[in-house]
């Protein structure tokens, strides 16, 4: 293959995935948050220093989770599927985006828990 048509889907999987990380990180912050609302004042408790730096160790954890769509993106890329996947790849991006929901509010639900008497 040559350099030109790999510079070619390289540009081509940046255009897509890119703008779609601020989507998918959007949606994580807004469960974050409702679990954080949800579980007020109690959830105060875990607003502390060591728990900003565990979130933001979730947030590198959940984006570099989302760089995994670049390895699958570039293979289909280089095969005959090409055109059928550039029409259809915000598919893996909805399993995608559900698997980490799923995730995020189990984290979440843990994290911001209301204490039970």
């Amino acid at each position: 293959m040559d350099t030109e048509a790999l510079r070619n889907n390289v540009s081509n999987a940046i255009r897509f995935w890119e703008p779609m990380r601020l989507v998918y990180n959007v949606v994580l912050v807004a469960i974050v948050l409702f679990y954080f609302f949800r579980g007020f004042p109690a959830s105060r408790q875990s607003a502390s220093f060591d728990g900003f730096l565990f979130l933001l160790l979730l947030v590198v954890l959940a984006n570099v989770a989302y760089c995994c769509a670049y390895v699958v993106d570039m293979f289909v890329q280089l095969s005959a599927y090409r055109d059928f996947w550039r029409k259809n790849r915000w598919i893996l991006f909805v399993i995608g985006l559900l698997i980490a929901a799923i995730l995020t509010r189990f984290w979440s639900m843990a994290m911001f828990a209301t204490p039970t008497p």
